[in-house]
């Protein structure tokens, strides 16, 4: 039979959704497994509209359901705030190896600390940090308060790959997990590829992990970044295929130097496209992020890539939407070749 694997930190809103869709194996259990569980599915799903959530599905058994309580539901039970209250508990949070990061109503501020210490004991997290604004900046730095715990450096782990980073200080979005799954599953054998923005490595170590690219080339301008990215390359062994460039990847030397360009930033990625075009051997691959108004694409995307192509023929190979970035803009990723 088939069972959707969810992170737990998204379990509780997916278990809903798949609810409200019909297709979950109510009289089967809900299983755990490390920091994720399995959903039984009806027999002859649309895998389709499964995966649009961004699950993994996979072949398994479960068993006769006794009872299962998501880590929301003993929240609720357990937390001791008055019951009214309880209705604006977040449902969401974001866990990255043991820290835990939660958007947190003003309704609830004067429980504050029950609320941290609750989520922390039955999330097993050592650290809770609370969202009090947008990443902002050049270097997309979080805007967290720590309410419980002290230490936000942590090691996360995913599709098997080590993120070392310090949550309060470094950017890190779950939203992109299956661009990040995508990047691993690349055939880019013995392919040169520079990744233009490579934070702490979110696109690079897939890449480097888990395909046959000869050599990755790793830009990073944010030296807390880059130190990270270092020392992820170290932690998962790919120092041989992986090297890391400090400084504005324009500043990169070399024409035609390419066969694959990596460009998961979002805000002012199109500033950057000439150096990509530069960058890139005939036959080449460029994935191009952007955020992008939903009524512009993909109009705003093709203009912003022929203003920046310098007469160069391309065709574009796909174009689809990573995640929702607000209520009226789309994150985007454009794969195109540059002939």
């Amino acid at each position: 039979m088939l069972l959707a694997k969810v992170e737990k930190s998204r379990a509780e809103a997916i278990r809903r959704n798949l609810f409200a869709l019909d297709v979950v194996r109510k009289d089967l259990a809900i299983l755990e497994e490390q920091d994720s569980i399995l959903i039984p599915l009806k027999e002859n799903i649309d895998a389709e509209t499964i995966r649009k959530f961004g699950l993994e599905l996979i072949e398994g058994k479960s068993h006769p359901r006794t009872y299962y309580r998501s880590p929301y539901e003993e929240i609720r039970e357990c937390i001791e705030i008055p019951d009214k209250l309880k209705e604006y508990l977040p449902d969401k949070w974001e866990k990255l190896g043991d820290v835990l990061v939660l958007r947190i109503p003003t309704e609830l501020d004067d429980y504050e600390t029950q609320i941290a210490e609750t989520y922390a004991r039955v999330l097993r997290a050592k650290t809770v940090c609370r969202e009090i604004g947008i990443i902002t900046g050049p270097y997309r730095e979080p805007n967290l308060k720590v309410i419980f715990g002290g230490e936000t450096e942590t090691v996360h782990v995913e599709n098997g790959i080590k993120y070392k980073l310090d949550v309060a200080r470094i950017m890190f979005s779950s939203g992109n997990i299956n661009e990040r799954k995508r990047m691993s599953e690349l055939e880019c054998d013995d392919e040169i590829v520079v990744d233009m923005f490579a934070g702490i490595g979110y696109f690079t170590l897939p890449i480097a992990v888990y395909t046959k690219a000869r050599k990755i080339i790793a830009c990073e301008i944010n030296p807390l970044s880059y130190r990270y990215l270092e020392e992820n390359i170290r932690l998962n062994h790919v120092e041989s295929k992986v090297t890391a460039f400090l400084g504005d990847n324009r500043r990169l030397q070399g024409k035609g130097i390419a066969d694959r360009i990596i460009m998961g930033y979002i805000g002012t990625t199109h500033h950057y496209l000439p150096k990509a075009i530069e960058l890139i051997k005939p036959g080449g691959t460029i994935h191009y992020h952007e955020t992008c108004p939903i009524d512009l694409f993909p109009e705003q995307s093709m203009r912003r890539i022929d203003n920046a192509i310098n007469g160069r023929p391309y065709e574009i190979i796909s174009m689809r939407e990573v995640k929702s970035y607000g209520p009226s803009t789309i994150h985007i990723v454009v794969d195109m070749r540059v002939l």
